[in-house]
């Protein structure tokens, strides 16, 4: 099995030294459950676009700090590509911005939060009787680091997941794509890192309560690897 991952950010001077790359933490989720997976790493932002598009294969589009609404040249290729590999009904997932680039690209609407920024560990509801396969408790909870949210669905994509925070949570459309606002890549420690080290401007307030749900709460990663994973079968 073979997963493509669209690396739309490096995060340069931003991972702790024990982070190898913003990818690896992909690979080690996808490890964990297919030790014989087979990564591709195209960087989105030097250009690096999958010219063919197979459908025996996965593509996951990473989370950026970019918007999806942004006016630059790669943005606008990746929106391109995901059109391209929706109308051959390629196996496409989005995290975080890829989420949002799914979105504005088939259609949707992305913009800037008025609850601000996202973070720590948040629970959303499942409203979709396929999702419930994959978290039969009826809820999914993951990390999260974002201000962007989709506040538009495109009309042929269906919610599954939805919080008071951020409604939509998650999408699919057909068979072939899914995505999710959250990090299931995320580890509790990279996330506390991410928190106590790369956001000093954000209010105090916000970052105690999430570092708080870090502490408490349990996370969904391996569900959503799972999901991820059978889009192929």
């Amino acid at each position: 099995m073979k997963l493509n991952i669209l690396l739309c950010d490096t995060f340069p001077g931003l991972l702790p030294e024990y982070i190898e790359s913003y990818s690896s933490l992909f690979c080690n989720l996808f490890d964990s459950i297919r030790p014989d997976m087979e990564y591709m790493i195209h960087t989105v932002q030097n250009g690096e676009i999958p010219e063919i598009i197979r459908t025996d294969e996965l593509y996951l589009i990473t989370g950026s700090r970019a918007g999806a609404y942004d006016d630059t040249p790669w943005v606008k290729n990746l929106l391109s590509f995901i059109c391209k590999a929706h109308k051959k009904q390629a196996k496409l997932i989005g995290i975080c911005f890829g989420h949002q680039a799914i979105a504005q690209a088939l259609g949707g609407k992305v913009e800037k939060s008025d609850k601000g920024w996202g973070t720590g560990i948040r629970s959303s509801k499942i409203v979709m009787p396929k999702a419930l396969t994959y978290f039969t408790k009826g809820e999914m909870s993951l990390h999260y680091n974002h201000h962007d949210q989709v506040i538009t669905l495109p009309k042929e994509a269906t919610l599954f997941a939805t919080s008071s925070f951020c409604p939509i949570e998650g999408f699919v459309v057909g068979e072939h794509i899914l995505t999710f606002q959250g990090h299931p890549e995320y580890t509790s420690e990279y996330n506390r890192y991410t928190i106590q080290n790369n956001a000093k401007d954000e209010p105090d307030d916000i970052k105690e309560k999430a570092l708080k749900s870090i502490d408490t709460l349990k996370t969904t990663e391996k569900e959503v690897a799972h999901w991820i994973i059978d889009l192929i079968k």
